[in-house]
């Protein structure tokens, strides 16, 4: 009977005398997703909170200007204002909903999808767009487009409630009337604000919200994937940060084969002469995210510790693995 012998398993990270297996990195990631899970429900639950509030707020008001003819209507465009606020609120909750939601629908996409089809691969640069969400978080939306996409789900019938609530008062009490001038004046903020300067100013706040709905809405969906929309925001992946690597070295193919196969890099070869040294030299041109620098110098300092690197930031890389070729216009 022969005997199967297990390979250990190549450590993939290393710190301070600590290595990390390919198991320990699998199972750190999935600590990972069920940790921004849980954020991204919190935030969640906070915006379900946020429309709560004004839900409720909205049916105290009612109940008590339509109690009484004798109850003021302004108490309606107090509730109004108290119902942008929310908005704010509720807009910047989402912002940071938007955020924990984009790692997650990373993670599910390119790290557990990835699993469950051949190749089993993730796509070239979902890590370095997962580091660069990790290290430097930033909101996939901005808050205009977040306060528009919430006023479009949420609020819009809310504040139209309150309005056309807000019209009814002023029509029936104290007593039903169909006249323009009595609504006018009915309207009026005593003792110091005219009827025709509130329903200005309502009809402006009312028209600037709606303007901004509609202005934001294309935006919001610019960034919404293609194919079967999910709840919440699915912002487009963000673009990683290119460099281009210049490795001048004599260990051309050594080199070449290690950068392809273990970064999954496109390497083109150059060849060159030192002016001073009148050698030849082979020059490797290899564009790389900025998070695989340092495994690339490791790389190049493994197989040919005389070589010369020069790393340069690049404006963009198009092509397989970076921003796909885009069609003349």
């Amino acid at each position: 009977m022969v005997e199967e012998t297990q390979q250990p398993e190549s450590s993939s990270w290393t710190y301070q005398g600590r290595q990390a297996t390919s198991s320990n990195f699998v199972m750190t990631l999935i600590h990972l997703y069920r940790a921004e899970i849980m954020r991204a429900n919190v935030w969640r639950n906070r915006l379900d909170t946020t429309t709560n509030w004004a839900v409720a707020t909205v049916g105290a008001a009612l109940t008590f200007t339509f109690s009484s003819a004798e109850n003021p209507h302004f108490v309606l465009l107090l509730v109004l204002l108290l119902m942008l606020t929310f908005l704010y609120i509720e807009a910047r909750r989402y912002r940071y909903y938007a955020m924990w939601y984009e790692r997650v629908h990373l993670l599910e996409t390119d790290f557990i999808a990835a699993m469950l089809v051949p190749p089993h691969q993730p796509s070239a640069d979902w890590g370095a767009t997962l580091h660069d969400s990790l290290t430097t978080p930033t909101f996939p939306i901005s808050t205009w487009g977040a306060v528009g996409h919430r006023y479009r789900r949420n609020y819009i019938w809310l504040v139209s409630l309150l309005l056309c609530s807000w019209t009814l008062k002023l029509t029936i009490h104290p007593t039903t009337t169909d006249i323009t001038a009595e609504i006018v004046k009915r309207a009026a903020i005593p003792p110091l604000v005219p009827g025709n300067w509130v329903i200005g100013v309502v009809g402006v706040i009312y028209i600037a919200l709606l303007l901004l709905a509609v202005l934001t809405a294309p935006a919001f969906k610019a960034q919404m994937p293609q194919g079967r929309p999910l709840p919440g925001i699915l912002p487009k992946r963000r673009p990683t940060k290119e460099s281009l690597a210049l490795i001048i070295t004599t260990q051309r193919d050594a080199i070449a084969a290690r950068l392809m196969h273990e970064l999954h890099r496109g390497v083109t070869a150059v060849s060159g002469i030192g002016m001073y040294t009148q050698e030849t030299r082979d020059v490797l041109l290899c564009a790389l995210t900025d998070v695989q620098i340092s495994q690339m110098q490791e790389i190049v300092r493994e197989t040919d510790p005389g070589a010369f690197v020069i790393i340069s930031k690049t404006i963009t890389v198009r092509g397989g693995g970076f921003t796909p070729m885009e069609p003349p216009s």
